[in-house]
């Protein structure tokens, strides 16, 4: 697939392959975009700006809707492609594809409500005789810069609030998974002016730095890692930043919880696209007196899922983005067992496959929990009471989500409001997330929130107009 920019696709002589993770096979190729590239696709996102501009809101959602139509058509394509260049279970595609189009419906919808506000100046010195009010402006270019693990979803979080609210758009998608938001923004090109989405393909250093650090972009959003992040966040100047940098995230299971309940939480939350989740369990913190029948429930309902090819219909756990992803998870986990843990099922790697794993008797200073390890990882921490438990999940660098099981009020209560984190569930993993609820965490998790509504305040600029009616 080539590049799209300024409405017209651009190839390259230079070509990255982009492979199937489950067999190895060459999916497709995508340019290598370079320096000329990036500054081309800054100039036509530039110039495109003004036709966005001119255009009424109820015009840019209905533009969008009808995206929206055009993706609901294509559902079945878009997951396969999906699960070609991710190696996550088709049905896992299918929910990826839905959900996107719900969260580009949502912005769609947004479009229209992009509101400004009275301001009582007189409440102030001097404000008496003034009328004043507030306008939401976009801020321009926004360079979004995406993730290999949903890059269907996570790209559309971007984009579709940037150009609802009337922002021009340049996507750098992952290298190894460009192929389905290439595909997207076609649709998107179809429905708007050239030039007001634009994607730049290749190797992420040369690319991003250029677009971080370009006057003439007014936006970085980005997901992935944190070294990535704080490099954005110095480089990047006077622009607007929205940082997602992902996750450690805990959930606490308490004597008094509804352990099948929990159980089901954590299957779903350590699970869910082989582990590679921002959001996913990767720290499952359980109170000493259920924690044996809580192991035993977990290891039996994590040995029904299914490994196997991401294409079949049964298969409810596919791949690593690759072989040295799976690789890296798999020598976290021996780590861990050298220095205590217990592996309770899985530890197996095939390929870019990881069995699903749970590993049990973890402390919070092992390498498997102080960072985050992006696999099919239960690793369980055992701990004698709910102070000790909030210790435990508060005892990282990030700050993502949060989720307790729990029957006790007084004590749901108490861990959502001493965890820190940008959100806290009450039984229910940490793995959840509503496209319109405000997405984003503290401390090294990020900075910014995402979810539509909130996203839109990000995407824009206040200006306040003041007529002095004296």
């Amino acid at each position: 697939m080539d590049m799209l920019i300024g409405g017209k696709h651009i190839s390259s002589d230079d070509l990255a392959e982009v492979k199937n993770p489950y067999n190895g096979e060459v999916i497709d190729t995508v340019p290598i975009a370079h320096r000329q590239t990036a500054d081309l696709a800054i100039m036509e996102a530039n110039k495109a700006k003004e036709s966005l501009i001119e255009m009424s809101a109820f015009k840019v959602s209905n533009k969008l809707l009808n995206v929206v139509k055009k993706l609901e058509d294509k559902r079945e394509e878009f997951a396969k492609l999906l699960t070609l260049e991710v190696g996550k279970p088709i049905n896992e595609s299918l929910v990826e594809v839905d959900r996107s189009i719900e969260t580009l419906r949502l912005s769609a919808e947004e479009a229209k409500r992009i509101y400004g506000e009275s301001v009582p100046l007189d409440a102030g010195l001097n404000g008496k005789g003034f009328f004043a009010f507030t306008q939401k402006l976009p801020v321009g270019v926004v360079a979004a810069i995406t993730p290999f693990n949903y890059p269907l979803n996570l790209t559309i979080h971007k984009i579709a609030p940037a150009i609802a609210c009337k922002n021009t758009v340049i996507v750098k998608p992952p290298t190894e998974a460009p192929l389905t938001v290439i595909k997207f923004c076609e649709l998107l090109n179809e429905e708007f002016p050239p030039g007001v989405v634009n994607v730049v393909t290749g190797y992420g250093s040369e690319v991003g730095d250029y677009l971080v650090c370009s006057d003439e972009v007014n936006k970085i959003s980005f997901t992935g890692s944190v070294t990535t992040g704080m490099m954005i966040s110095q480089k990047a100047g006077m622009k607007k930043v929205t940082l997602e940098l992902g996750g450690n995230d805990p959930v606490i299971i308490l004597k008094d919880a509804d352990i099948d309940k929990a159980v089901k939480g954590i299957i779903n939350g350590a699970f869910l696209n082989a582990g590679q989740v921002c959001m996913g369990v990767k720290r499952v913190i359980v109170e000493e007196d259920i924690a044996d029948e809580f192991a035993r429930k977990l290891v039996n309902e994590t040995e029904k899922l299914i490994m196997g090819n991401p294409l079949d219909t049964k298969t409810t756990l596919g791949t690593l983005i690759s072989e040295k992803a799976a690789i890296q998870v798999e020598e976290t986990v021996k780590n861990a067992v050298e220095k205590g843990a217990k592996i309770l099922t899985g530890g197996v790697r095939d390929g870019a496959f990881y069995s699903a794993t749970v590993v049990d008797y973890v402390t919070r200073d092992m390498d498997l929990v102080v960072r985050e390890t992006f696999g099919p990882i239960a690793p369980i921490i055992r701990v004698k009471n709910l102070d000790e438990a909030i210790d435990v999940a508060n005892d990282t660098e990030y700050g993502l989500q949060a989720g307790v099981f729990t029957s006790d009020y007084s004590s749901s209560m108490r861990c959502a409001q001493e965890i820190e984190a940008g959100t806290v569930f009450v039984n229910k993993q940490s793995t959840f997330r509503t496209d319109n609820m405000p997405f984003g965490g503290f401390k090294n998790s990020g900075v910014g929130k995402e979810g539509i509504k909130y996203a839109f305040d990000e995407m824009t600029k206040t200006k306040l107009i003041g007529l002095n009616l004296r």
